[in-house]
Formats: C-alpha cells, structure tokens, sequence
C-alpha cells in the first residue's frame, strides 16, 4: 500500500478518535470545543481527487455526527468547505495554480497558513452553529458560539499542523 494512502488513513481514523473522545468532552466554558477534525481538509493532498475529499470528508462527518448526535450538521460543514478548499487556498496565498505535484499545506508562510486555516475553521463553524440554531433571530448566539469556536480551533490546528507535519524543500 502506497505510504500516503496509509497515512491519510491513520490521519483520518485519529482526527475521528480525537474529536469524539476527546475535544467533543472539553467544553471550555460551557460549551466551546474545537473542531479539529477540520485538519483532514486542510491536510488533505491537493493533487488527489476533489471527488475523493468530497467522499470521504462525507464520511468523515458522518461518523462525527453519528457519534456527536448532531444530524449531519458537521457532514455539512465539512463538505462544503472541502468544497470551496481550492478556491479559498488560491484566494489566501494569490496563486491562481498550484504545482499539484509539490504543494504541500506546511511549505506556506505561516500567515498565510494562519488565514487559510483561519477561513476554513470560521467557516465551518458558522455553518454548524447556523444549522445547530436554524434561526437568523439567533445571530448574536450563532456568532458568539462561531468566534470563540473558531479561535480555539484555529489554534489547536495551527500548532498542529506545524508540530505533526514535515516542512518539504
């Protein structure tokens, strides 16, 4: 088996594990805990299929909504930013085409990795909190919750990333 297939699924079976078992019961506060499981996005190869990340960032928010007993708001946070992935990269670093071949998320500079990361983590979780209230009349909640999520989720992710990913010359 190719050595970056199984790494993307030890990846993807980790990030299942830690965010169920682990940041689903932290709760700062009463109720912010991050959404690491963002990091399959963001790590996910960009020369690989983007049918491939739409599959299996399905699953993967399936199986955090089957165990979150969320009803498939995390499915629809994460599809749609594995969705709009490309877009939001060439936006945040100005490239309009990547060498697909030699891309990886670590080689950014680290303000640009902070804003894609940034986009990616404010994004899904105004998603998720928006279909978790299902009501504009809630925005104040919705943004509350979506900020100090964010935050924490950008952190956990940023350092991360820069911990537990190889920087490629």
């Amino acid at each position: 088996m190719n050595n970056l297939i199984f790494k993307n699924i030890i990846r993807f079976i980790l990030l299942v594990l830690f965010q169920v078992l682990v940041f689903n019961h932290i709760n700062l506060f009463g109720y912010i805990n991050p959404f690491i499981y963002i990091g399959w996005v963001l790590l996910f190869p960009i020369r690989k299929s983007k049918n491939a990340l739409l599959l299996t960032s399905f699953f993967l928010g399936i199986l955090i909504d089957t165990f979150s007993d969320t009803g498939g708001i995390h499915t629809a946070a994460i599809v749609l930013i594995a969705y709009y992935r490309l877009p939001i990269l060439e936006l945040v670093t100005g490239k309009t085409d990547f060498d697909y071949v030699l891309f990886n998320v670590r080689n950014l500079p680290l303000n640009k990795l902070l804003l894609f990361i940034s986009v990616l983590a404010f994004l899904d979780s105004f998603i998720v909190f928006l279909l978790d209230y299902f009501s504009f009349s809630d925005i104040f909640p919705i943004l509350s919750n979506t900020i100090s999520t964010s935050i924490l989720t950008i952190i956990i992710s940023f350092f991360g990333i820069l911990l537990f990913t190889k920087k490629h010359k």
